[in-house]
């Protein structure tokens, strides 16, 4: 069974850092893209950032720039480095795989930008 769990959430002040993290095990990581979601209250689900299998990377357009998506196969773990944070940014932030036409979601992790 396809488990994801995200960790690195919190709060962090106008500019600042956060390194999210997302574990994955019951599927051989290296063959699958990855992906980050966000939620903010009371807006729909957005994409944030995706990776390849060959490593790819592709970003949402309010993200571009600020946010990097990486992956350490050995680890099977992807990752969000998010820099430059604005409020906007606060939301909860979900790690999503699709195998065999279903997709897997992790519980999520809250960011809050705030002063």
């Amino acid at each position: 069974q396809v488990q994801l769990v995200e960790s690195g959430g919190g709060l962090v002040q106008p500019g600042g850092s956060l390194r999210l993290s997302c574990a994955a095990s019951g599927l051989t990581f290296s063959n699958y893209a990855m992906s980050w979601y966000r939620q903010a209250p009371e807006k729909e689900r957005e994409p944030v950032a995706t990776i390849t299998s060959r490593g790819s990377t592709s970003y949402g357009d309010s993200v571009k720039g600020r946010f990097t998506i990486s992956r350490d196969n050995a680890k099977n773990t992807v990752y969000l480095q998010m820099n430059s944070l604005e409020p906007e940014d606060t939301a909860v932030y979900y790690c999503n795989t699709w195998r065999s036409g279903v997709g897997y979601w992790g519980q999520g992790t809250q960011v809050t930008v705030s002063s």
